[in-house]
């Protein structure tokens, strides 16, 4: 049975369902996102209904879930691409689509691979890996950075292959970064106008559909009056 992990999603529902036709998939093969379902693209909502209205799909969390988290809790004030998602959700169904995200493991062990959102500390254990790292917040980058040569993939030293998105690692040729065979990453920037990047296992096949548009372009333009001029978008 094959196994689909999907790239960074950030709301790009059509997309997600161009992939899905063309993974060639059967009705009950696993469908595991990422992380990053939400935030800059036009269908959040659509995103989330998906995963959790299909049994066999699932995500990891991603940098954005936890920033919707963190949010709702009034740990830190919402950026911009928060904004808009919430808006997109509603008031009254945003709690419940925070709990959803907040459902999300921070890491998934497959038999084939590792996967996580954003990044890995070497000389630790999966199970005593920080979230920050994990998940790819700026503090966790910080935390490898200062410790540390970059990139960080360069030092990965888990068990098996590991697959995460966050970043295109491609200098904007909107490639997957494949490191030796043992890191893969397929964030490919479908919300900007790249594309959606899934990778079949257990072949690590990798397969893709381009993206219908600048969709994070579009958003700020249509909702630049919730901003003040010069706001920087995330």
């Amino acid at each position: 049975m094959p196994t689909l992990i999907i790239g960074d999603l950030h709301g790009c529902a059509a997309e997600l369902l161009d992939l899905l036709d063309k993974s060639g998939l059967a009705s009950d093969d696993p469908i595991i996102a990422i992380g990053d379902l939400v935030d800059r693209g036009p269908d959040s909502p659509g995103v989330l209904r998906f995963f959790q209205q299909t049994p066999h799909a699932r995500s990891i969390l991603g940098n954005h879930e936890r920033k919707h988290i963190r949010v709702l809790r009034g740990e830190i004030p919402p950026a911009p691409s928060q904004v808009i998602a919430r808006q997109q959700i509603g008031e009254a169904g945003y709690p419940a689509a925070v709990a959803f995200m907040d459902s999300f493991p921070r890491f998934l062990e497959l038999p084939e691979a590792i996967l996580v959102h954003g990044f890995w500390e070497p000389g630790v254990p999966l199970s005593q890996q920080r979230e920050t790292v994990l998940v790819g917040t700026l503090s966790g980058e910080d935390y490898l950075r200062q410790r540390f040569s970059w990139p960080w993939y360069a030092h990965y030293d888990g068990s098996k292959p590991l697959i995460v998105g966050h970043r295109d690692y491609s200098d904007g040729r909107q490639q997957p970064l494949i490191h030796q065979d043992r890191v893969y990453g397929i964030d490919t920037r479908c919300c900007y106008g790249g594309s959606l990047t899934g990778l079949l296992l257990p072949d690590f096949r990798l397969i893709s559909v381009p993206s219908r548009g600048d969709h994070w372009g579009t958003l700020q333009r249509r909702y630049s009056a919730l901003f003040t001029p010069g706001e920087t978008p995330s």
